[in-house]
């Protein structure tokens, strides 16, 4: 799979990305609000997760971070991930019917309890 980062700007480019999936001011505030004994995270999350990962061709965005909340859902015990990337899957344009449908499609795979928490999760956020 060819490189769509370099070590020079797979941080920025990473950061762009998650600005666009969940919001410059709630990537902003995740950043001012982790503790300086913790930053380092963001920047791995940056760089690695998001920069050399989320930046390949192949997925358009919108599918990736789809993937993404379906296979935080499949792991269970992730509520914050979960809550954080339900909100990106609908800033990336998926409705809430998208979400329930597929959450709904997950149910033979991961068992009614991971399914019902995501369902739960889901009516945490408001958009």
């Amino acid at each position: 799979m060819k490189d769509t980062t370099t070590q020079e700007n797979r941080k920025i480019k990473g950061r762009e990305i998650q600005n666009t999936i969940f919001g410059e001011a709630n990537i902003t505030k995740m950043i001012e609000s982790t503790p300086e004994d913790k930053a380092f995270i963001n920047d791995f999350l940056s760089a690695n997760c998001f920069g050399d990962y989320y930046t390949r061709m192949g997925l358009d965005l919108k599918t990736r971070e789809l993937l993404t909340l379906v296979y935080l859902i499949s792991l269970g015990g992730l509520d914050n991930q979960v809550k954080a990337h339900i909100q990106g899957n609908l800033n990336m344009g998926q409705s809430r019917k998208d979400l329930l449908n597929i959450i709904a499609a997950l149910i033979p795979y991961i068992g009614y309890p991971k399914a019902l928490n995501a369902l739960n999760l889901l009516d945490d956020i408001k958009k």
